[in-house]
């Protein structure tokens, strides 16, 4: 099957240059479900014709904010409602998360609780409680019309939310895993970035702690598969 890849943003150069980007983390992930993967590069305007040039999609990360006023985000959410009228599967993570709830007639913002970065505890619908990377500021903080909570954290009350059985969307980067966030860690210790020093402490003492990408991914991997 061919996933389709909506790229809504670059890593910071000091981690792409040795693990490349974000296309390549959820390669590693889904190529092991025997799942092809193309890119479009939606940040610069670069979109699908049409929801069925995949047989599923994946709405990455970004640097960027949902509610921002960037020239992608109003074609974006155009094509998420398209996929979602077609009924083809989709997955959104983090940034991808927050746009399709966003798209979907929700409310993302800028959360008065600040950030969330490093291991954290996921209670799932389906999964049971799982161990994810979580780095945002940025959450859901209003649902949209029809959306199903199927994850949650103390620190992020609608981590998962599910549209139907075609489209779930998870808050934390399954495509992150303890090795990737070592080199964000150092590029944070080093710039002096927004995030507090203290959870940037306590991110790298839970390094060694498990975390579970391969389960979650598998998961998704079903979803993909299931509209094939």
């Amino acid at each position: 099957m061919q996933l389709g890849i909506l790229n809504c943003g670059q890593p910071p150069e000091s981690v792409s240059a040795v693990h490349g980007n974000y296309a390549v983390w959820f390669e590693n992930l889904f190529g092991l479900h025997g799942i092809n993967q193309s890119v479009w590069d939606v940040e610069n305007l670069i979109f699908p014709d049409d929801p069925y040039d995949a047989d599923a999609w994946l709405v990455t990360g970004s640097p960027h904010g949902a509610y921002e006023a960037h020239a992608f985000i109003e074609p974006l959410e155009e094509f998420i409602r398209d996929i979602h009228a077609a009924q083809v599967p989709m997955v959104g993570i983090c940034f991808g998360h927050q746009i399709i709830a966003q798209a979907m007639g929700g409310k993302v913002e800028k959360f008065e609780g600040g950030w969330e970065f490093g291991r954290r505890s996921y209670e799932t619908a389906s999964l049971g409680e799982v161990h994810l990377t979580a780095f945002h500021q940025d959450q859901v903080v209003e649902l949209p019309p029809g959306a199903e909570v199927v994850a949650t954290t103390p620190g992020c009350q609608y981590a998962g939310l599910a549209y139907g059985h075609a489209c779930i969307t998870l808050q934390p980067h399954l495509e992150i895993d303890p090795v990737i966030l070592a080199d964000y860690i150092s590029r944070f210790r080093a710039d002096k970035k927004d995030i507090p020093a203290f959870m940037i402490e306590k991110a790298a003492l839970d390094l060694s702690l498990p975390t579970q990408e391969l389960e979650v991914g598998a998961w998704l991997a079903e979803i993909f598969l299931q509209g094939n």
